[in-house]
């Protein structure tokens, strides 16, 4: 069972009023009780879809603050009851596995929650990353196993490189790209250093000076894949003892952390950098959810 559903089942029936409710209704009319379980699931899981759609939509962060985040919030559930129960809708499907599974033999509340666990389980997984932009996933589980394997050479959790990579690309659609128009498959936007011997892109990008945005010229390494890039990333961060303290910050689980000390090592000059990272990261993880 997904995490997504996990958490839905969690919620569905969960409260001792929501619980003795059902209970109350259901010896006085078991279907109508199925029927408003089926509602709620309904519901909740219209909350998450809601949620995921929130999650991969990079908000610049200039306006959002928690006074704004609650009422969406609150929106959202509105519109996730109001969605919820229509004629031919979700609820319709759940309540007739849930009859068929359950017969007439056990209408009881507690029975009714153990089978639309499954019912959700086998019935919709297709539907946990509904909302999520197709451009999101697939990014997501492209770089999943090279992210995995520089998670085990630095300790550095693999959605936060995922996150980085997505943060500094654009989810893949601002990949850095020769003059010819050939992949560097540098989605980290490392630069090329003195130290640098490898394959070198020049490319116009943005550098803040005293706080002030400038556009420059910067070599950038390049890469023969994405395996690659994501190796160097390792190599770069795990051993230089510039970012010692950032890869301590990152295997505490920290994202804002781990976005703020690569801030201050100097990874970037865009002073809302660890803030607008720690955001990726934290939609990363939820995507993550909702896809697993």
């Amino acid at each position: 069972m997904s995490s997504s559903f996990q958490s839905i089942a969690g919620q569905s029936l969960g409260s001792l009023d929501s619980l003795n409710g059902l209970k109350a209704q259901a010896s006085r009319d078991p279907k109508a009780s199925i029927r408003e379980t089926a509602k709620q699931f309904e519901t909740l899981f219209m909350q998450e879809v809601m949620k995921s759609m929130r999650a991969s939509t990079l908000a610049s962060g200039m306006l959002d603050n928690n006074a704004t985040q609650l009422g969406t919030e609150m929106l959202d559930t509105q519109f996730a009851g109001k969605m919820s129960g229509l004629p031919g809708g979700l609820s319709d499907a759940i309540q007739r596995q849930l009859q068929r599974q359950m017969g007439v033999q056990d209408l009881s509340p507690e029975a009714v929650k153990r089978a639309s666990q499954t019912t959700l389980a086998q019935a919709l997984p297709a539907l946990a990353t509904k909302g999520i932009p197709n451009h999101v996933q697939s990014f997501i589980q492209k770089h999943d196993a090279s992210a995995k394997a520089a998670s085990a050479a630095t300790g550095i959790p693999a959605s936060f490189m995922v996150a980085q990579a997505a943060h500094e690309s654009g989810w893949g659609k601002r990949e850095i790209v020769g003059a010819d128009g050939t992949k560097s498959h540098n989605i980290f936007g490392i630069k090329a250093t003195p130290g640098w011997t490898g394959k070198t892109v020049d490319v116009q990008t943005t550098e803040y000076v005293n706080g002030k945005a400038q556009k420059v010229v910067a070599k950038f390494r390049a890469y023969g894949s994405y395996d690659e890039a994501f190796k160097d990333y390792a190599r770069l961060i795990g051993t230089n003892d510039r970012y010692a303290k950032v890869v301590a910050q990152a295997q505490t689980g920290s994202a804002a952390g781990f976005a703020k000390g690569l801030q201050q090592a100097g990874y970037a000059t865009d002073p809302a950098y660890a803030e607008k990272l720690a955001k990726t990261i934290n939609t990363t993880m939820r995507v993550q959810r909702a896809m697993a």
